[in-house]
C-alpha cells in the first residue's frame, strides 16, 4: 500500500508542471478507479445508461468547454446523490476534482490508454551533469534525478560492483579469484570484460530460469488434491538452455506458445511447448474430464496475456472486462485458439513426448550394441536359450523350497503366464534363470549391468502440445458467467480488439498469436519485458504493477524511459537478452552506491527515482544457492530430474496421494541449485516459501519480499544452513592461510572485513571456544552433525568455535541483500 502511493505521489508531482491536462496521464486514473465500476466497459453493471470510458458516450454527462454544464461535475460537487456514492466508499480528492474541471473546460479530450499505443523513442533529455551518464537511458533517469532537486549517489565501489553483478546476473557470489581479476583489471573496459565473463558461467541461465518459471508456473506435480508427480524437468533444462545460448526473447516465445506449429519442429522446440502443459491436471477419481480441460485452457489464455501483455484478461471470463477494453465475447475468441490440442486432463498427461538428448542418444546407442553383443554371446552358447529357461521355470515352480529362495519380484513373476508379464517381470525372471546357471551367471552379470546403463538414457515422457487435427477441432462457445456447462453463442477464433490484429498471412492459431505477441506493432510485449528486466536488477519495475498495464495499473514513473528501452530491446537490440542486460548493468544509474541519506529517504524512500543503487533481499533460491556456494558444497551438475535436499520430517499423510516427507537425495543432488528441488505445488519446499517462493498453482510475475521472523530460524537452524556453516567452518581451516575469518568473510561478502568487524568476529571465536572446551561433546556434534565425521587433523573445538562464526557470517544482512 505504502509502495503504491509513493508511486502515485511521484506521478503526480513529476506530471504537475504547468500545462493542458492529458486524459490518459491524469483523467483516466481517476475515473478507472472511481466511476469505471458502474460507468466502465460492462454492460451488466452499466448506471443511467452512462459510459465514461468512450468520449461519445461520456459526452451525455459532458459539455466540453463548459463545466457548468456539466452533469459530471454537478454531481461530484453535491451533497445528495453525489457521485461516487457513500456506499462505494470511494470519495475524489480537491485536486482530483480540479484536474477534471480544467479537463473538461480545455474541451474534454480523449487519449488511449498510454501502454495501448505503440511504444515510440524519445530524444534524450538535455541535463546539466551530462558526464554523469554511461548509458544513453541514464539521461532519462538523470533528468528526473535533477527536476526533483536531487543529486545521483557517489559511484560504488569496485568490490561491492563485482559481487552485486554476480548476484544479479548468476544468482551467485564471485568467487575470490574472480573478483580480484576484476579488481586487478586496470584496463578501460575491465567493467564489459567482467559483465562478459560472468554472463558466460552456466549459473546465468539457472538465475534467470528461476524467473521465467515462476512464470511458466512450473512445477514437478500434478496438483489438486492428489498432487501426483509429473515428469516435466526436460521443460526446465530446455528453458535453461535457452537462456545460456541467449535464445532471442521473439523466439524464445515462438517455441513454447507455438514450438509444434514450427515447419518440421526439432525436438527441442516440441518440449518448449510444455510451457502450456504446466497447467494443472486433477487425477482424483470421479472428476469431469472436460471440465478440468476448459479451466486449464482457462489458465493458458490467462497466463498469455499476462506474461507477455501484462494485460489482466481473467476479468473477462465471466463478464465484460470492467476496466480495460475486453469484452467476455473477445475473451472466448481468444479462448477459440487454445481450445484445440490434444491434451484433456488425463492422469498420464497425454500427449507426451518421449525426448532424448544428442548426449543420450549417442550413449543409448553405445548401449544398446553392447547389449547385442552380449544376447549373441549367449544365443552362441546356449542355442535352446528360451527352451532351456522354460524347463528351468516349471521345475522352479514345482520345488517350493527351491522356489522360496527367489526375491520376492521373482516369486509374484512366476505365477504370471510368460505372456502376460511385463518388461521388469521378465527382467527378473531372466536374471534368476542366469544367476542359476554356472555356464550363463557370468554373461548374466553383463546383461544386468548393460540393462542398469540403458535405464539411465531412457526417453522422458515430458507432455507437450499438439493440435487436433483438422476434422476433430472443437466448437468454442461463450461460458455464460464462466461456467463451462452453461454455454452461449459460438464465436471463432480471434483477438481483442483493443490491440493491433493479427500479423498479415498469419492464422488465427498459437503460432499466429505467437507472432502477434512479438510483432513490432504490438504496443505491450518489448515494455512489459523491459519492465520485468528492470524490476529483477533494480528491485523495482518502471510500471510497479508488473502483472498489469491496463487501465488501473500503477502510473509509470518513467515512462519515456520505459519506452526508450522498449523500443531498443526489441528493434536495436533485435530482442538479445544478454545486450539488454549488459546495458542495464553497466549504467550509471546501476553503478550508483545504495547508500542512502537522510534527505534522500525522506524525499525518495522507495528509490523509485533511482538516485542511489539497488538494494534489496535475494531470493527464497539464491539465499540457499549462495550459503552452499560459499561453504563449498554447493554441485554445479546441471540439468536432469528434480532433487529432493534435506528437509524437515511432519509425518503428515493428504487424504489423497502421497505423504508430505520424502527420502532426501544422496549425494551431490542434495546439494544442487534451488531449481533442481522437486516442486510439489501442495508442499513446495518449505524453507523456500518461508523466503516467499510460490507454490506455482499459477503463474507468478513478481513476488512479494517480506521479512518475518520464520526466516531468522530457517537460516540459523534448518540442517541445510547448519550444514553450510560446518562445510564453511571446515574451509576456513584448510584455506584460510592464517586468516580464517578473514578469509571467510571474503567468501561470503566479497569485501574483506573492516578492523572492527574482524576484531567482533574474533572476539566470537575466542567465546565460543572457550566455551566448547569445557563441552568437547557438544563441539564435536555441532562440528559433524549433519555434516559428516570430522577429517583427520581438524581439532572439533576449533571446528564448532568457528562454525558458529560461519552461521553468523551466513546470517548477516549484506549476505542476504546485495548492496
Amino acid at each position: 500500500m505504502r509502495a503504491t502511493l509513493c508511486v502515485l505521489l511521484f506521478a503526480t508531482a513529476l506530471h504537475a508542471e504547468p500545462g493542458k491536462v492529458q486524459f490518459a496521464r491524469d483523467i483516466q486514473p481517476i475515473l478507472s478507479a472511481n466511476c469505471f465500476a458502474c460507468h466502465g466497459p460492462d454492460p451488466s453493471t452499466l448506471k443511467a445508461g452512462l459510459r465514461l470510458d468512450l468520449r461519445e458516450r461520456a459526452l451525455k454527462a459532458i459539455a466540453p468547454g463548459d463545466p457548468a454544464k456539466s452533469e459530471l461535475l454537478t454531481r461530484i460537487h453535491a451533497t445528495e446523490d453525489v457521485m461516487p456514492p457513500a456506499k462505494t466508499g470511494k470519495k475524489l480528492s480537491p485536486r482530483e476534482k480540479k484536474l477534471l474541471e480544467q479537463w473538461i473546460r480545455e474541451g474534454a479530450e480523449y487519449q488511449p490508454h498510454w501502454a495501448f499505443v505503440k511504444p515510440q523513442q524519445a530524444n534524450l533529455p538535455a541535463v546539466k551533469n551530462a558526464a554523469w551518464a554511461k548509458q544513453k537511458f541514464d539521461a532519462f533517469v538523470l533528468a528526473r534525478i535533477e527536476q526533483s532537486g536531487m543529486q545521483p549517489t557517489i559511484a560504488a565501489d569496485r568490490t561491492t560492483l563485482a559481487r552485486r553483478i554476480a548476484l544479479d546476473l548468476t544468482g551467485l557470489p564471485p568467487t575470490i579469484e574472480l573478483a580480484d581479476r576484476f579488481l586487478k583489471d586496470t584496463r578501460s573496459d575491465a567493467l564489459d570484460r567482467y559483465v562478459d565473463e560472468v554472463m558466460k558461467l552456466p549459473a546465468f541461465g539457472e538465475r534467470w530460469a528461476q524467473v521465467w518459471l515462476d512464470l511458466a508456473r512450473y512445477a514437478d506435480s500434478n496438483g489438486y488434491a492428489e498432487d501426483q508427480p509429473r515428469t516435466m524437468w526436460k521443460y526446465r533444462d530446455w528453458v535453461i538452455q535457452a537462456i545460456n545460448d541467449n535464445m532471442p526473447f521473439d523466439r524464445f516465445t515462438l517455441e513454447q506458445i507455438a514450438g509444434d506449429l514450427l515447419p518440421n519442429p526439432t525436438m527441442d522446440q516440441l518440449v518448449a511447448t510444455a510451457f502450456h502443459r504446466n497447467t494443472l491436471t486433477n487425477t482424483e477419481g470421479g472428476t469431469n474430464d472436460e471440465e478440468f480441460r476448459n479451466i486449464a485452457i482457462v489458465d493458458r489464455v490467462n497466463t498469455t496475456l499476462q506474461v507477455w501483455m501484462g494485460v489482466t484478461m481473467s476479468c473477462a471470463q465471466c463478464h465484460d472486462h470492467k476496466y480495460d477494453p475486453i469484452t467476455q465475447e473477445e475473451y472466448f475468441k481468444f479462448f477459440a485458439i487454445f481450445n484445440q490440442t490434444e491434451d484433456s486432463d488425463k492422469g498420464d498427461n497425454s500427449p507426451n513426448l518421449p525426448y532424448l538428448s544428442a548426449e543420450d542418444a549417442v550413449r543409448k546407442k553405445a548401449y544398446d550394441v553392447e547389449f547385442a553383443e552380449h544376447d549373441r554371446a549367449v544365443r552362441k552358447l546356449r542355442p535352446t536359450l528360451d527352451a532351456d529357461q522354460a524347463k528351468w521355470e516349471t521345475a522352479i515352480k514345482a520345488d517350493a523350497k527351491a522356489l522360496g529362495k527367489l526375491p520376492a519380484p521373482v516369486q509374484a513373476a512366476l505365477k504370471i503366464e510368460l505372456a502376460k508379464r511385463k518388461p521388469d517381470q521378465k527382467d527378473a525372471v531372466a536374471s534368476a534363470f542366469f544367476a542359476a546357471d554356472a555356464e550363463l551367471a557370468p554373461l548374466g552379470t553383463l546383461i544386468d549391468a548393460v540393462k542398469k546403463k540403458l535405464q539411465t538414457v531412457q526417453p522422458v515422457p515430458t507432455p507437450i502440445m499438439k493440435e487436433l487435427p483438422e476434422k476433430s477441432r472443437r466448437a468454442t462457445k461463450i461460458h455464460l458467467r464462466g461456467d463451462w456447462l452453461n454455454l452461449g453463442a459460438e464465436v471463432k477464433a480471434g483477438l481483442p480488439a483493443a490491440f493491433p490484429p493479427i500479423p498479415k498471412g498469419e492464422a488465427a492459431n498459437r503460432l499466429g498469436v505467437a507472432r502477434w505477441l512479438v510483432a513490432p506493432e504490438n504496443p505491450l510485449t518489448a515494455r512489459v519485458a523491459v519492465n520485468r528486466y528492470w524490476e529483477q536488477i533494480f528491485g523495482l519495475g518502471l510500471v510497479e504493477t508488473a502483472e498489469d498495464f491496463g487501465i488501473r495499473c500503477a502510473p509509470p514513473a518513467h515512462q519515456e524511459l520505459l519506452d526508450w528501452l522498449a523500443v531498443e530491446f526489441s528493434t536495436n537490440l533485435k530482442w538479445d537478452v544478454k545486450k539488454l542486460l549488459k546495458t542495464m548493468v553497466t549504467s550509471a544509474t546501476y553503478l550508483q552506491s545504495s547508500q542512502a541519506t537522510p534527505a534522500g529517504l525522506e524525499k525518495d524512500p522507495d528509490n523509485r527515482l533511482f538516485a542511489r543503487g539497488p538494494r534489496f533481499r535475494s531470493s527464497a533460491e539464491v539465499i540457499r544457492d549462495q550459503a552452499l556456494f560459499v561453504s563449498g558444497l554447493l554441485s554445479p551438475k546441471m540439468f536432469g530430474p528434480a532433487v529432493r535436499p534435506p528437509q524437515p520430517k511432519n509425518n503428515l499423510n493428504a487424504a489423497f496421494g502421497p505423504g508430505t516427507d520424502w527420502t532426501t537425495s544422496s549425494g551431490e543432488d542434495k546439494v544442487r541449485r534451488g531449481l533442481y528441488t522437486s516442486w510439489r505445488r501442495t508442499t513446495p519446499y518449505p524453507s523456500m516459501v518461508t523466503f516467499d517462493a510460490p507454490n506455482r498453482n499459477v503463474c507468478t510475475v513478481t513476488r512479494p519480499r517480506s521479512n518475518t521472523p520464520l526466516q531468522a530460524l530457517v537460516t540459523l537452524n534448518d540442517p541445510v544452513y547448519v550444514e553450510a556453516a560446518q562445510a564453511l567452518a571446515r574451509r576456513m581451516l584448510r584455506e584460510g592461510a592464517g586468516d580464517p575469518i578473514g578469509y571467510a568473510f571474503r567468501l561470503c561478502v566479497t569485501r574483506a572485513p573492516s578492523a572492527a568487524e574482524a576484531k567482533r568476529l574474533a572476539e566470537l571465536y575466542v567465546k565460543v571456544r572457550a566455551e566448547y572446551a569445557k563441552n568437547p561433546k557438544d563441539a564435536a556434534l555441532l562440528a559433524s552433525d549433519p555434516l559428516g565425521p570430522i577429517p583427520a587433523g581438524l581439532d572439533p573445538v576449533d571446528l564448532a568455535a568457528y562454525t558458529v562464526v560461519a552461521n553468523v557470517l551466513m546470517n548477516l544482512d549484506e549476505f542476504f541483500a546485495k548492496r
